[in-house]
């Protein structure tokens, strides 16, 4: 019943994407805006709900044509697990994309970090930027002073459980059903029922690369109290006493395994294929692909907060906007920050932005999902989003780090040991 309901919820979606855009009435005609002439871009997105969707993507840059017809924008979709590795080369071959879609981690704490963006203050000054949540603006502003990314959309990363298969191994006196959370102890518990009830992979610790890190990262850190920097983003904290001893339990948990050969996208399909009773990288986004597209999901995707020793839970956020990679062409430049001004300073068109991007918007826009079943059920993770520590410096090595040490930990190495590696402090 759930899935019929988020199908109809998702068809209902399809409907408005198709019939918002600009303040202008339908049946007025839309007034073609000026802007820079028989301009070529491309841009670059990773998959950010449906902008990893060309047909979604098609009708956002149909709507833009008609205001701005002498701007073709070229679209390539990359994923997470080689997609940072296709933005090195094309910048070392002198190829950049204009625009690419991804966040802060990414735009402001590394490639903006190497100089390889466009400084976007001068889209800060407009008043819908203004409205831009404050903590998502620390965020986008790099320690030199510039802005590297104006954002659309922001979530929290949670993990799921199979509902179904813990109802059946007597595991859902574990956690708490209405608040969407558990402790560290019903955690614990409830592998362990699910393992006496014949589920030989409760859960797996992938670490095969950084795709899709947020979820260990926030399962270790919330086990039993750790961080992963400081508060003020000047250091990590990885080697901690609660850390190693959350790492030893699961290492010792029976029904969790580390997989150095295994991704988040496979982690999230063994999940999806009922091999595992939980996926730990999850969010409302990847329920909407998956219920769109895995014809095979065919029992209850329950969400759930990481469990946690205390009584609130801390769940990584997801911030995700535009930047423009220096071209050294100045028409070219302006031309994308035309595109991005089209998605953010109209009510219509940004409503759509981020309604593809199945998460909630950067500003306050009220509630842009009522009657939506599915994001109403994950709206219950947003007050637990803890601090956006992606930006603290040597993010890209630290990213590196975390999975080598996990493969480490799940080879049997030192846990004290294996934890070093990490940037020192600047």
């Amino acid at each position: 019943m759930k899935k019929v309901m988020i199908l109809i919820c998702l068809l209902l979606s399809v409907v408005f994407l198709a019939s918002c855009g600009g303040k202008t009435a339908v049946a007025e005609p839309e007034e073609v805006s000026s802007g820079p002439e028989d301009v070529e871009l491309t841009l670059w997105t990773f998959p950010v709900g449906n902008w990893g969707n060309p047909t979604a993507v098609s009708n956002i840059l149909t709507s833009f044509y008609r205001e701005y017809p002498n701007i073709e924008i070229t679209v390539e979709y990359l994923n997470y697990d080689n997609g940072d590795d296709k933005v090195s080369q094309a910048v070392s071959d002198g190829c950049p994309p204009d625009l690419i879609l991804e966040g802060p981690e990414r735009l402001v704490s590394n490639w903006g970090e190497q100089g390889w963006m466009v400084d976007l203050s001068d889209l800060w000054e407009s008043e819908q930027a203004r409205a831009i949540y404050e903590p998502i603006k620390e965020a986008c502003l790099c320690r030199d002073g510039a802005y590297y990314e104006f954002p659309i959309c922001m979530s929290a990363h949670c993990m799921a459980i199979n509902y179904d298969m813990f109802r059946e191994a007597g595991a859902l006196q574990y956690i708490d059903e209405n608040a969407h959370t558990w402790t560290t102890e019903g955690f614990i518990q409830a592998v362990h029922a699910l393992t006496a009830n014949g589920q030989k992979n409760a859960g797996i610790i992938y670490c095969k690369n950084q795709s899709g890190d947020q979820g260990t990262r926030a399962l270790v850190n919330n086990l039993y109290g750790g961080t992963f920097t400081n508060d003020a983003h000047t250091a990590y904290t990885v080697d901690s006493e609660e850390n190693r001893k959350a790492l030893q339990l699961l290492y010792d948990l029976e029904g969790i395994t580390f997989e150095p050969d295994f991704t988040s996208s496979d982690a999230i399909d063994l999940f999806c294929q009922k091999e595992t009773a939980m996926c730990f990288c999850w969010n409302e986004s990847i329920e909407v692909q998956q219920t769109l597209n895995n014809t095979n999901l065919d029992f209850e995707v329950f969400p759930i907060a990481f469990p946690c020793n205390g009584n609130v839970p801390k769940l990584q956020g997801g911030i995700w906007g535009f930047g423009i990679f220096n071209s050294g062409n100045d028409e070219r430049i302006e031309a994308a920050k035309t595109f991005i001004r089209y998605i953010t300073e109209n009510d219509g068109s940004y409503t759509r932005a981020v309604r593809t991007s199945s998460y909630w918007p950067a500003r306050d826009m009220g509630n842009i999902y009522e009657n939506d079943m599915l994001m109403t059920e994950y709206s219950i993770f947003m007050p637990y989003i803890d601090d956006y520590y992606q930006i603290t410096p040597g993010w890209t090595q630290a990213r590196t780090a975390w999975w080598q040490m996990l493969r480490k930990v799940g080879a049997g190495e030192d846990i004290a040991e294996a934890m070093k590696g990490f940037p020192s402090p600047e």
